[in-house]
């Protein structure tokens, strides 16, 4: 004869440290007064179901009306490094929706983020660093950043975090010097960026190298990378074994020859072969680069002089699938064969 039987076990759709979400409209303001609640179990379990619901747009609109971000921001100062890691984890989550984007910069969510650089959790700091790279990828959220005065915090962080936070560094910094780079010129970030290009690390060595391209936007910019003796390094990195350093490389060295002295010293670092090879590349940015760093040293008299005999090269590029490639390759010709 069968006897009923209880199981110590929950059932298979349960997660104990996941608090229960309620039905329909009244999930997320249920969950928005456990994230105030004093108990610490009940706000860590509500921080978890969080996490799985802003993979949703849709809900992360909703949170952001009802005020969940006003309660998340009083976690970002929880004891519990629990709290404070999940409540980043969830901060992230958002950052990955356009509409999570614009309410942070609504919430100043930006300034009471800038609190954790120095978390002494790296799991806190890491999410943190994906919020920013995340918040840096549109112009009004880079500028949010710069507009906190958090360039230069950036920029020193960038020798004191471990690899895997310093790639989301370079990541944001890149993304915030194209908006203004100022302060980044003020915090020695040329002579940091020069180190990174000597990374083992080939997505530090390749992010360094597309950092240093917003660097040399600016004429300052262009001044450091001469003053501090970076150009032979990006020559050097032309001969790279990834071709995504090769690409950034020659993208930093076309901002970086358009002053006279950096013609020279990309002259002098005997830049042009690498470049010419280069203009094979698989990588379209590769070659477009390559080529308008080429038109930069042939408006020297000696680089015009040693590209005339590779302009068939050049005439090659002129049927490149891309037309940003093929008018760069027309302007380059028409360049090295101008007579004065």
């Amino acid at each position: 004869m069968a006897h009923a039987r209880i199981s110590m076990y929950l059932p298979p759709d349960i997660n104990p440290t996941q608090a229960a979400i309620a039905y329909g409209c009244r999930a997320l303001p249920k969950l928005n007064e456990e994230l105030q609640s004093e108990d610490l179990l009940t706000r860590q379990k509500a921080l978890m179901a969080l996490c799985d619901l802003m993979h949703d747009p849709e809900h992360v609109y909703v949170a952001i009306d009802i005020g969940c971000l006003e309660s998340l921001k009083v976690l970002l100062k929880d004891t519990n490094s629990m709290v404070r890691i999940k409540t980043t984890e969830v901060l992230h989550i958002m950052a990955t929706h356009n509409v999570g984007r614009e309410g942070f910069l609504e919430h100043d969510i930006i300034f009471s983020l800038s609190f954790l650089l120095d978390d002494p959790e790296a799991a806190c700091r890491k999410n943190l660093h994906m919020v920013f790279k995340h918040l840096a990828q549109v112009p009004s959220g880079a500028q949010g950043l710069v507009n906190n005065g958090l360039i230069p915090l950036l920029v020193w962080k960038l020798q004191r975090e471990d690899e895997e936070i310093q790639e989301l560094l370079l990541d944001t910094l890149a993304a915030c010097l194209m908006e203004d780079a100022t302060e980044a010129l003020s915090s020695r970030v040329v002579p940091f960026l020069k180190e990174k290009l000597l990374s083992t690390n080939d997505h530090i060595r390749s992010k360094a190298a597309c950092t240093l391209i917003a660097v040399s936007i600016p004429l300052e910019g262009k001044k450091q990378v001469w003053q501090y003796d970076v150009i032979p390094i990006l020559v050097h990195l032309l001969k790279d074994q990834v071709e995504e350093v090769q690409a950034n490389a020659a993208g930093a060295l076309m901002y970086a020859t358009v002053t006279t002295a950096g013609k020279y010293a990309a002259l002098d670092a005997e830049a042009i072969y690498p470049l010419l090879n280069l203009l094979g590349s698989p990588l379209r940015k590769a070659r477009l680069n390559a080529i308008k760093a080429l038109t930069m040293l042939a408006e020297a008299p000696e680089g015009r002089k040693f590209l005339q005999v590779h302009v068939p090269d050049f005439r090659v590029l002129e049927v490149d699938t891309s037309e940003a490639v093929r008018r760069a390759a027309q302007i380059a010709i028409n360049v090295i064969e101008w007579k004065p």
